[in-house]
């Protein structure tokens, strides 16, 4: 089963563990689970909320008073000493471990000497566990995730007031996409992002995907915006014919010459863009400009936009995130009477395509004085006679 986050609202344990309760998590099945773990003195609480209009399931550990504070290695203990299946001992054991790595970097302590206060309390214990139950239940097993929300301001910990994002939080999250947003507060906490980096395998849109259940998670306060973690549940469909997720780089200019443009989109693909051009358009003031638009693998992004940056001046590239079907093809060298050809071949039988490689048609036609369009006629009328015997040949 695959997973997608929409963290537009940040995430935190209760977020997550509500998310799956939402998206098909039995909350029985999630309390026998947890009573395989020897944990006591909480309650679990499930209950539907609204967040700013929208519903949104709410799941509260209740926790009586007089806990105490649990160091890394008593938690480790507790968790492979439990009657928990391997798969969710494994999952919670991973992100609890980078929970304590990220503390103890931030506040200069041995991993193992890690006092977990409030992350350590009961309720988290619960919630990160729980997520492991609820992953496995679900029978999730890749997790892709938006962007995620940090939130600013201050937030107070048992270490005092600290910014936010909490020093364990940016430890946890460093090289996953987040920004701040405009709401002030804690959106995303160290358990949340300890549970983001133990499980979620991609930070991307969303992909084409078939939908069979979605979960709203709940947070505790109220915002302007719905304070929940959304969760979609469902099957990829990334479709036929080599579906990729691709970059689209586009910038407006109006300062540059036709020939530098040109010189820019040749140097961008061989650079590796997948694709380049450039369309006229009309901009303020009433200027002629020019719209230049680069295809780019995702990896490639950011180099071909410092790229298009530097050999054209422009201030600034838009950049989008989108999916691109490509027809699976070949390329051919068939031989034929005006010569060796190379020629992209899609399709086989009686839906087999042939299209002549331009600069082959280009040096054929000025070798023999022929018409352009005669030698692609040509090229390609042999090129498909060729294949459909070789096919012929293969059966």
């Amino acid at each position: 089963m695959f997973a997608f986050l929409d963290c537009f609202s940040g995430v935190s344990g209760d977020k997550f563990l509500g998310a799956l309760v939402g998206a098909g998590l039995d909350p029985d099945v999630l309390r026998r689970q947890l009573a395989l773990l020897d944990v006591s003195g909480y309650t679990l609480e499930v209950s539907e909320v609204r967040k700013a209009g929208v519903a949104g399931v709410k799941v509260d550990v209740v926790v009586e008073d007089g806990q105490r504070s649990r160091d890394w290695r008593t938690i480790r203990e507790l968790i492979t000493a439990s009657r928990l299946s391997d798969a969710v001992k494994r999952r919670a054991l991973d992100a609890f471990g980078r929970l304590a790595v990220a503390e103890a970097a931030a506040h200069g302590v041995e991993v193992d000497a890690v006092h977990f206060h409030e992350v350590g309390a009961v309720d988290s214990i619960i919630d990160i566990v729980g997520t492991a139950i609820g992953v496995v239940e679900l029978g999730i097993d890749e997790i892709w995730a938006t962007p995620v929300r940090l939130g600013h301001g201050m937030v107070s910990t048992s270490h005092g007031m600290l910014p936010v994002p909490a020093p364990a939080t940016v430890e946890l999250l460093r090289g996953v996409p987040v920004y701040s947003g405009e709401l002030e507060g804690e959106m995303t906490t160290p358990t949340g992002a300890a549970l983001l980096r133990s499980l979620v395998t991609r930070y991307a849109p969303m992909p084409p995907m078939t939908i069979a259940s979605e979960g709203w998670g709940a947070g505790t306060w109220d915002l302007p915006i719905p304070n929940l973690l959304r969760l979609t549940l469902g099957e990829p469909q990334m479709g036929g014919g080599g579906l990729t997720e691709i970059a689209v780089l586009q910038s407006s200019i109006d300062h540059v010459t036709a020939e530098l443009l040109a010189a820019t989109l040749d140097i961008a693909l061989a650079e590796g863009a997948l694709d380049a051009w450039a369309e006229p358009i009309r901009m303020k003031k009433g200027r002629v400009g020019t719209e230049v638009t680069v295809l780019a693998r995702v990896e490639d992004a950011a180099r071909l936009t410092d790229l298009l940056m530097l050999h054209t001046g422009t201030l600034g590239v838009r950049r989008t995130i989108t999916w691109r079907q490509v027809d699976i093809r070949r390329v051919e060298t068939i031989s034929t009477t005006l010569g060796t050809v190379r020629v992209k071949v899609q399709g086989s039988g009686g839906s087999l395509r042939v299209r002549p490689e331009n600069d082959d048609v280009v040096a054929i036609a000025r070798s023999s004085g022929l018409p352009l369009d005669r030698v692609a006629r040509m090229l390609t009328e042999q090129a498909e006679a060729v294949l459909r015997e070789r096919g012929s040949e293969d059966l």
